[in-house]
């Protein structure tokens, strides 16, 4: 199982501005340097995330992005489910575009299926909370 650059990037997004305190913005600009991604890319993660309702942008010379939500209520579990559109991890995953001759016999498909599954039992056990618990260690790495 692999995730898009899009969501890691979206999810190291929110580990940033969940270690911001009070009404500290983080900047797209900051988030940019010091993840080393490209502003125009996190800009359309940060829009995304604004429609989520995951984090608020705040407009005008002084604004930024932070949370809108509380880091304990956002699940990575459902973060990840929302930000990917595609968890078929075999063509028999997909019904509309299943070629696959074997299909209606194949266990394979089956325990694919529960590994995916399992693999979103883990996540939804974690929230933003829990990803910047050390967040001195993370700050630090940041530089910041």
């Amino acid at each position: 199982m692999q995730l898009k650059k899009y969501t890691d990037y979206a999810l190291r997004v929110l580990i940033f501005t969940g270690m911001k305190s009070g009404d500290d913005l983080a900047s797209i600009k900051e988030i940019s340097e010091v993840y080393a991604i490209s502003q125009h890319h996190l800009g359309k993660i940060v829009f995304e995330l604004n429609k989520l309702g995951l984090i608020e942008t705040v407009r005008g010379r002084y604004g930024g992005i932070r949370l809108a939500k509380q880091p304990e209520d956002i699940n990575v579990g459902a973060v990840v489910r929302d930000l990917e559109n595609d968890f078929y991890l075999l063509e028999c995953f997909n019904k509309h575009s299943n070629h696959c001759i074997i299909s209606p016999a194949c266990k394979l498909k089956h325990v694919l299926h529960e590994a995916l599954e399992a693999f979103f039992h883990v996540l939804d056990q974690y929230t933003l909370k829990d990803l910047i618990v050390n967040e001195n260690e993370l700050l630090e790495l940041m530089g910041l």
